[in-house]
């Protein structure tokens, strides 16, 4: 999210290098990252990683996500009010700017950022569809929205040949649930109709933010307010007890548990040093004692995602 910002060029290539070494497959970013830095305008994400493929040839080694829908326009309006939103025209246009950013002829994964209840559904879904007939875009998904609305576009697709169904889910998730009483829009939560509309179509979860900002290990990153309250006071001091029993950091012992349930939840890492990337890593080769999930499952906020 912050390549090209935040996270310098010479970084953000090493990072992606050792992704890549390491066994990485899918490279996420959106056409507004990171607008809200200052300076930033939203396309420095989108053109680091096109000069780090170019670069570096590696466009076959990858799988690009790139994602619509969350740029201000005008890029000085509030936000989210200011959003582009999911009008044809912008998916269309939007669509033509990163790949010409990314130096792609296709990306493999295209995500509605946040819904736009101001446009149809169907109108919505028949510019993305149109993408994937033209071989613009490998499969469609959303991010922030609800199982409503993914159900509602499966239905559009079931009785039209011509449109694609989303296949992917983006959602913020971690193993501390956001207080349902404050207010984290755009942003949704991954929740339990989400994981059966998953399950019923076998489609993909992602997690976003899911070590909230290195909340989880370190004493100077302190919880967000949403976070603040008795019950993820306990999920995280319990997640950081059973972390030193395994002799992992609370950060992989979270990671372990959302990639390895029965219903897997990929998460979407967002890094700025190798040590970061190596310890995330690390994580996917945890294999968690069945006690040590039944006991985490058990504090869960979704209990076990099934």
């Amino acid at each position: 999210m912050y390549f090209g910002t935040t996270v310098d060029e010479k970084t953000s290539f090493a990072l992606l290098d050792r992704w890549v070494e390491r066994g990485g497959r899918v490279v996420d970013t959106a056409n507004c990252y990171a607008f809200w830095v200052p300076g930033g305008t939203g396309e420095e994400s989108e053109l680091l990683i096109g000069r780090w493929l170019a670069e570096r040839g590696a466009r076959e080694d990858v799988l690009i996500a790139t994602k619509v829908g969350c740029l201000p326009d005008p890029p000085d309006g509030p936000f989210p009010e200011s959003a582009e939103g999911l009008h044809p025209d912008v998916i269309n246009r939007q669509l033509g700017l990163s790949l010409e950013r990314l130096g792609c002829s296709s990306v493999d994964l295209y995500l509605t950022h946040i819904d736009d209840p101001e446009v149809p559904l169907a109108d919505t879904l028949a510019a993305l569809s149109g993408t994937v007939r033209a071989g613009r875009v490998g499969v469609i998904g959303a991010s922030n929205t609800d199982a409503e609305r993914m159900r509602e576009a499966e239905a559009l697709a079931a009785g039209d040949d011509s449109l694609a169904a989303p296949r992917v889910a983006q959602m913020r998730h971690s193993y501390l649930w956001p207080d349902p009483g404050h207010n984290i829009a755009p942003q949704r939560p991954l929740d339990g109709d989400l994981v059966a509309w998953a399950a019923e179509h076998d489609a993909v979860l992602q997690g976003y933010s899911p070590l909230l900002q290195g909340a989880l290990t370190r004493p100077d990153r302190p919880l967000s307010p949403e976070y603040r309250d008795g019950t993820n006071e306990r999920r995280l001091g319990r997640l950081r007890e059973l972390a030193g029993r395994m002799g992992v950091t609370a950060n992989q012992l979270a990671l372990a548990w959302m990639v390895g349930g029965e219903r897997p939840v990929m998460p979407v890492l967002g890094v700025s040093r190798l040590e970061q990337l190596d310890e995330a890593m690390d994580a996917l080769d945890l294999e968690l004692p069945e006690e040590i999930r039944a006991d985490l499952d058990a504090l869960a906020p979704l209990g076990r995602l099934a």
